[in-house]
C-alpha cells in the first residue's frame, strides 16, 4: 500500500492514528507505529514538559516515525511547538487554529506538518502556508467536528489542493479505507477503532461502551455555541442537549462539560463522562492489538482494491 503518504512519512501503511486528547498517549502511538502505521500522541491542552516526556517514552518503545497532535488553542501551544522541534518528532498534526507561525521552525527541524481541516477554504489556506499534507475530517468523526460529511468533503479537498489528502471520519474497516482511496485520498486517519485497541490505556468501561454501541448511539452537543462535539449518548449528553434547548449560555455549557473526557478516559465514568466516538462505533465489535488491527485493515483493503491502481 505504497502512496505519497507512506513515502512522505516513511511508514509502511497509509494508516494514521488520530491524536485523541487523553486517549492518544505514548503506549498507543508506539504500538501503531510498530504495526506499520503512524502513531500520534495527543498533546491536547497539556503542558510542554508532559508532551516532552510522552515523546521520550514513545522513543523507548519504537524506532519508527510517530507524530504529535497539537491543539493550537492550547495555552501551551507555543511551548509545545518548540518541544516538537527540539525532540526531533517526525510529524505534527494540528487542529483548532493556524500553524503558520510555527512553520519555519518545524521545517528547519525536518518536521512534516499535516493540519486537520473540515472545509475547502481552510484546506487551501493550509496549503498556502506550507502544509505537507492534509487530514480532511468529516462530521462522522468523534470529538470536535465540522458539518460536511467525509463522502463530500474528501473529493472536494482533493480537487482543491495539490498536496496529499488523508481521509478521516467514519472509517473503521477495509471498506472505509477502500472508499477513501476511491474518493482520492492517499491515506486514512482513524480514531475510534484505536481507542479500543489492547495497547490503548483508555479505561475498560469506555472501551466496552464503544464495543456495545449501535449505529444510532452518538450525539452531537455544542452546536448552539459553535463547538460541536460527537460522543456516545449517556446522561451527560442528554443533560447537555436539554440545557442547550433551554438556551443555556456558553459558560454554563462549558461548566457542564468540563473534565468530561478525562473522567471517561481515566476514571471510566460512562454516565457523566464524555465518551467521544465516531459514528463508526457501531462497526467496532472487537478489541485487537494494534498489529492485529493494522494487519486486518490492510488485508481487507487489499481484497477490495488491491491492483486497482489506487496506490502503487
Amino acid at each position: 500500500m505504497k502512496t505519497e503518504i507512506t513515502e512522505l512519512l516513511e511508514i509502511t501503511y497509509p494508516i494514521i492514528q488520530g491524536g485523541m486528547a487523553w486517549a492518544a498517549e505514548y503506549h498507543l502511538a508506539a504500538a501503531v507505529s510498530n504495526a506499520g502505521g503512524l502513531g500520534v500522541i495527543g498533546a491536547a491542552s497539556a503542558p510542554a514538559e508532559w508532551v516532552r516526556e510522552q515523546i521520550r517514552e514513545a522513543k523507548k518503545l519504537t524506532k519508527k516515525p510517530f507524530g504529535v497532535n497539537i491543539m493550537l488553542m492550547s495555552p501551551y501551544a507555543d511551548d509545545v511547538a518548540k518541544v516538537i522541534a527540539e525532540e526531533g518528532v517526525k510529524v505534527v498534526t494540528t487542529g483548532a487554529g493556524n500553524p503558520e507561525k510555527y512553520m519555519r521552525m518545524w521545517k528547519a527541524a525536518g518536521v512534516k506538518v499535516i493540519p486537520v481541516i473540515a472545509s475547502v477554504a481552510l484546506a487551501k489556506r493550509m496549503e498556502r502556508c506550507g502544509a505537507d499534507a492534509l487530514v480532511a475530517e468529516g462530521t462522522e468523526a468523534g470529538g470536535h467536528i465540522g458539518e460536511s460529511t467525509t463522502m463530500v468533503l474528501v473529493p472536494q479537498v482533493v480537487d482543491a489542493v495539490q498536496i496529499p489528502v488523508i481521509a478521516a471520519g467514519g472509517i473503521a474497516d477495509g471498506r472505509g479505507i477502500a472508499a477513501a482511496f476511491v474518493l482520492g485520498a492517499r491515506g486514512v486517519q482513524m480514531g475510534t477503532k484505536f481507542v479500543v485497541a489492547r495497547e490503548s490505556q483508555v479505561h475498560e468501561n469506555y472501551k466496552n461502551a464503544i464495543l456495545k454501541a449501535k449505529d444510532i448511539d452518538t450525539r452531537v452537543t455544542g452546536r448552539s455555541v459553535g463547538h460541536p462535539v460527537r460522543a456516545l449518548r449517556n446522561q451527560m449528553t442528554r443533560e447537555y442537549l436539554r440545557r442547550e434547548a433551554e438556551g443555556a449560555t456558553m459558560e454554563e455549557l462549558e461548566l457542564l462539560g468540563a473534565g468530561g473526557l478525562r473522567r471517561a478516559v481515566k476514571e471510566g465514568d460512562v454516565v457523566n463522562g464524555s465518551l467521544m466516538a465516531g459514528q463508526c462505533a457501531g462497526l467496532v465489535k472487537e478489541a485487537l492489538s494494534c498489529s492485529e488491527l493494522v494487519g486486518k485493515l490492510v488485508k481487507e483493503t487489499e481484497e477490495l482494491i488491491g491492483g486497482a491502481g489506487f496506490y502503487e
